[in-house]
């Protein structure tokens, strides 16, 4: 299952994001792991929460992110959730490419892990592709 949070700079998702993310470290019975460019968020999210920084592994591009969480989830069977924070930085601002690789996350993560992606974008410059997800 895919969620997205999707708004212009400054609207909240990172911080609606964040609370989701604490919400499920408490209750959630598997691991979370949390993946974002740089690392702005080492103090806000709760110790328990697997944080990634993509820049630190050298992952730029849409291709590149969908192998790393495929390894990722490839390596670890117990990994239930997984949050994007800023994933057009990751790929570029190419918002046709990001319905190709939420297509791609799709098929891979199936019905047992939730993704939840942060977009900053307006919900009017989103293609179909990636509004199907909403």
């Amino acid at each position: 299952m895919i969620k997205l949070i999707v708004g212009g700079k400054g609207s909240g998702k990172t911080k609606a994001m964040i609370e989701m993310i604490n919400e499920s470290a408490k209750t959630t019975p598997g691991n979370i792991v949390c993946i974002e460019k740089s690392m702005k968020l080492t103090y806000d999210v709760s110790h328990a929460v697997r944080l990634i920084d993509v820049d630190e592994y050298k992952i730029t591009g849409y291709d590149a992110l969908y192998g790393f969480v495929a390894g990722i989830l490839a390596g670890n069977y117990d990994i239930v959730e997984v949050y994007v924070d800023g994933i057009l930085k990751i790929g570029n601002r190419d918002l046709e490419g990001l319905g190709k690789v939420l297509a791609q996350l799709d098929a891979v993560i199936g019905d047992n892990v939730k993704l939840v992606v942060t977009v900053s974008d307006d919900m009017e410059n989103l293609p179909e592709s990636v509004k199907k997800y909403l």
